[in-house]
Parts: C-alpha cells; sequence; structure tokens
C-alpha cells in the first residue's frame, strides 16, 4: 500500500514574468533528460528511493537546495566533475536559466528537480548526500512567516536524514534574523557549527561564487553571512 501523501503548503511563486523563447525551448528540450528520476507523488506514489547509482554512475552527491539562476551549481558542477550534484528550485524561470547555463558550460554531472525539496527529500536514501547547500533562500522577513523558512524542523529533519555524518551544510544569508534562527534550528536538526572563531562568518568559502543575489545584497548595503554545519551522529532507517 502506497504511503499516504502528506499535506504541504507551498508558498512562494512557481513562476514569474514570462519566458524568452529560448528559455521555453531549453525547458523542452532540456529538463526531462536533467531529472533525478521519478521524484513527484503522481509518477512514483510508493516513494521508491532514487537509484543514485544509476543516476551518477557511483558519484558522491552533493544537492543545493533552491539554486535561484543556477550559477553556484553550475560553478560547482564545472570545478568537481567527479561529483554529482542535484539542484532543487520550484521557480520555474530559475530552472530556465538553469538549462541556459548548463548548455553554455557543457557540465554533464547535474540533475535538476523542479519542485517542492520537500518531495525530494522523501525519495533520497537515507545517508546519501555528502553536501548540501542552502544559498540566500527566501527571507520570509515577517515574524508570521518565519515558519516558512527553510530553517524550520519540517525541513532541517528530512535534510539530516539523508546527509551522511559528517556531510557539511552551507548556509549563506544577507539576513541577520535568518542568522539568528538558523544558529538556533539547525543544530536542533542534529549539526554542528563549524565555526573555529567569531568572524567565521564573514570569510565565504575558498570555492565561493558570489551568486546575483549576493551582488544586490552588497549594493543594498547589507552584510553576507556564511555558516558551515557537519551532520552529527548516525543515520536512522
Amino acid at each position: 500500500m502506497a504511503p499516504e501523501r502528506p499535506h504541504r503548503n507551498f508558498y512562494g511563486r512557481r513562476k514569474g514574468q514570462h519566458l524568452k523563447a529560448s528559455q521555453t525551448r531549453y525547458l523542452e528540450e532540456d529538463l526531462a533528460a536533467l531529472s533525478p528520476g521519478p521524484v513527484d507523488w503522481d509518477v512514483n506514489p510508493d516513494r521508491v528511493p532514487l537509484d543514485l547509482t544509476a543516476l551518477f554512475g557511483g558519484r558522491d552527491v552533493w544537492l543545493e537546495i533552491g539554486f535561484g539562476g543556477g550559477e553556484h551549481l553550475v560553478h560547482q558542477a564545472a570545478r568537481n566533475p567527479d561529483i554529482g550534484i542535484i539542484g532543487c528550485e520550484p521557480y520555474i524561470n530559475g530552472v530556465a536559466m538553469l538549462l541556459g547555463k548548463i548548455r553554455a558550460a557543457g557540465v554533464k554531472n547535474l540533475a535538476a528537480y523542479p519542485g517542492d525539496v520537500r518531495d525530494l527529500f522523501d525519495v533520497l536514501p537515507a545517508g546519501s548526500v555528502s553536501k548540501a547547500f542552502l544559498l540566500y533562500p527566501d527571507p520570509w522577513p515577517k515574524a508570521r512567516h518565519h515558519r516558512r523558512r527553510f530553517v524550520t524542523a519540517e525541513h532541517l529533519e528530512p535534510l539530516a536524514q539523508v546527509l551522511k555524518p559528517g556531510a557539511e551544510f552551507r548556509v549563506a544569508t544577507d539576513i541577520p534574523d535568518y542568522v539568528r534562527q538558523t544558529l538556533i534550528e539547525v543544530p536542533k536538526a542534529g549539526f554542528e557549527w563549524n565555526a573555529q572563531g567569531p568572524s567565521d562568518w564573514r570569510h565565504p568559502w575558498a570555492d565561493w561564487l558570489s551568486t546575483r543575489y549576493e551582488q544586490k545584497a552588497l549594493r543594498e548595503g547589507r552584510v553576507p553571512h556564511y555558516m558551515t554545519f557537519l551532520r552529527q551522529g548516525a543515520v536512522s532507517g
């Protein structure tokens, strides 16, 4: 008997302004081939785990949650051809932008899921992901909307489940209150903040590519924060 589909509210936009003709073509021609496998409930109601070995040939797997326009995702794929990287982004305009960047860069070690990452968590095998990125997520600045942020138990607990023990979880944001909530909630889900000193959050990672969201934050006078967490303990299930 297939598991019951959970009720999940989705907050945010699925599609924005009109797509360019080239972006529509990318979606029609390229997206299906870049699928990580049967993720959506209507095609995988039994929530059969993805076959990541078939997808990436035994490579370590990384995950970017909400890849925006895809520049960081493609950058990491080009730097790390021996890694398989899955990007998840429900905003279809961002997915179309990613597909154009993939064509331009010619990278072959990417998969893209155009939907809610919680559905992807359902079918990623436990302890299968070696590194995860959450870069400039939607800040949901109003207090009544903070429960919509990614850094809540609803998202962090299944993320912890799919990460290997010792896996790295990177978070970048320019919103001080998002930093506060991150430092409170992420450790509760089984992570340790990997900070060596009080100013660590000021320095980007050595392989960092500044995204368009970060450049906008800098132009508007906001300060980026870079936090690294490590998945602690064993994986259950």
